[in-house]
């Protein structure tokens, strides 16, 4: 059983009168626009990196990196921020001809009063406009996806718990993990499960349920029972939170290995027989394969060899670390035949880098944190995703006409996006893309290699470390001039 609301400002804000709702929309509308522009100006003014770097510069440590290493770095990094700003100036074009939209509604409106010389309208146009209202939330993905032309139209969630929000839209000045300061926001959020626990404690059909001809009381939720939520906001639809989910908690778990070739098989094998001694866990299937690597086969081999009826999978590659509690987020937020999971990963960068000015490494455990120097939602990236064995196998599945890296999960999630399926797209805590050194193989198509290369400098460092790394020869420099004056200084 799920809770679903909507929350939005333009219902609760509804006066008595026709036309002082009509021209506080108005104003309503322009300054969201107004505000909408002065944000995308804003970031267009922090997120636009230094144009020119032309220094000379080695590697990290006994590495021999170039200058054109770094600079095609920034330059990735730069290009994704210019896509956002694209994204964003769209975004305030549809707005403005959703307002024209809505002026010409409420110019016909006010036509309609003239007409009718004033008579019984008062009624009539608050009730048109509700009416209006209610459209728009009901073209929401409540119960039912919208189909969307590609990845780009799906306005992805954020998810939250009673202190932290991760977010995705962060520029240069928000985090990946964040605190809820401003006390509107944290007062907003809290309003909100207090309406979630209160539609739960209080239903409609009475506090008790009937049981063999007795009452029985049901239990009372509080704040602490809240594990985590989602929400995001629809310029014309108002703000969609999701809080509460009734899963029964069987606690079943399947792991199915597939591996392509005969070179590191024992080993797995090896790996996997030690697990279950250690864990006590014998649920697991080695799958082998003796053909070219493909990972969209690999995947499809490993949804067809379950034959038990229908059950929740999970596509996860080996570099990627979860824990128990993600298991859960993957049960709470897939349904058969309504709503598949894609989870945005946080990726860790280079930890030589990140950590270089230690004399160690710290151990994979301490570096699954959510910090902007230690790495980034991989909001590029659909590999990972929870989803029914039905609705994987109704949808066509992968297109196995894809050889080795890449493109086969953007094609499967651009078929979701085009069923009438809810795509749920969010970051969570409890997911994380370990690095490691990648090669981007020739065999691979242009469009794949592209997608590689792209992966593999969003891999490296943050902004701010890779800046170090192109000026490490001057910031150098500086020191050894600071302290050649120091010298200087204290033999006078």
């Amino acid at each position: 059983m799920r809770w679903q609301g909507w929350i939005s400002s333009d219902l609760f804000m509804m006066p008595r009168r026709g036309w002082l709702l009509q021209g506080r929309l108005r104003w309503l509308f322009l300054g969201v626009f107004l505000l909408l522009v002065f944000l995308l100006f804003t970031y267009l003014l922090e997120c636009t990196p230094p144009a020119d770097v032309s220094l000379a510069l080695t590697g990290f440590g006994s590495e021999p990196y170039g200058k054109e290493y770094y600079q095609a770095i920034l330059q990735e990094q730069e290009e994704r921020h210019l896509n956002r700003a694209a994204s964003l100036k769209r975004q305030i074009a549809q707005l403005k001809q959703e307002l024209q939209d809505m002026s010409e509604k409420l110019k016909i409106l006010q036509d309609k009063r003239d007409l009718d010389g004033h008579a019984d309208t008062r009624d009539q146009e608050p009730s048109d406009l509700l009416e209006y209202l209610h459209s728009q939330i009901d073209k929401a993905e409540v119960n039912t996806g919208a189909r969307l032309p590609s990845e780009y139209a799906l306005v992805p969630f954020e998810s939250f718990t009673t202190t932290k929000v991760y977010q995705l839209e962060m520029g240069l000045t928000r985090h990946p993990e964040e605190k809820p300061v401003r006390k509107d926001r944290r007062d907003e959020l809290t309003e909100v499960i207090e309406a979630g626990l209160d539609v739960i404690n209080n239903p409609n059909e009475g506090d008790g349920q009937e049981e063999d001809g007795m009452t029985v009381q049901k239990p009372i939720y509080t704040e602490n029972d809240f594990i985590e939520g989602l929400y995001r906001t629809e310029r014309d639809k108002g703000t969609l939170y999701e809080l509460e989910v009734c899963i029964h908690h069987d606690r079943l778990v399947h792991l199915t290995v597939v591996y392509f070739g005969q070179e590191g098989l024992a080993e797995v094998k090896s790996s996997l027989e030690k697990m279950a001694r250690m864990e006590n866990f014998n649920n697991y299937t080695l799958i082998p394969v003796h053909e070219e690597f493909s990972r969209g086969r690999g995947l499809d081999i490993g949804a067809h060899a379950w034959g038990r009826g229908d059950v929740l999978m999970f596509f996860c590659d080996v570099d990627i670390y979860f824990t128990t509690e993600f298991l859960n987020t993957c049960r709470l937020n897939t349904s058969p035949n309504k709503r598949v999971f894609y989870p945005v990963v946080f990726s860790l960068y280079n930890p030589a880098i990140v950590y270089g000015n230690m004399e160690l490494t710290p151990p994979i455990e301490q570096q699954l944190i959510h910090k902007k120097d230690a790495g980034f939602w991989r909001d590029f990236g659909f590999g990972m995703t929870c989803q029914y064995r039905s609705d994987f196998l109704n949808i066509g599945g992968f297109d196995l006409e894809v050889k080795g890296w890449g493109v086969e999960d953007v094609h499967l999630y651009r078929k979701y996006l085009r069923s009438d399926l809810i795509v749920v797209r969010t970051p969570v805590s409890g997911l994380f893309h370990l690095w490691h050194e990648k090669q981007c193989a020739d065999e691979l198509t242009p469009e794949q290699y592209r997608m590689c290369i792209q992966s593999k400098a969003m891999n490296e460092a943050s902004h701010s470390h890779l800046g170090m790394l192109v000026f490490r020869h001057e910031i150098e420099s500086h020191l050894r001039k600071q302290a050649y004056k120091t010298k200087n200084k204290s033999e006078d």
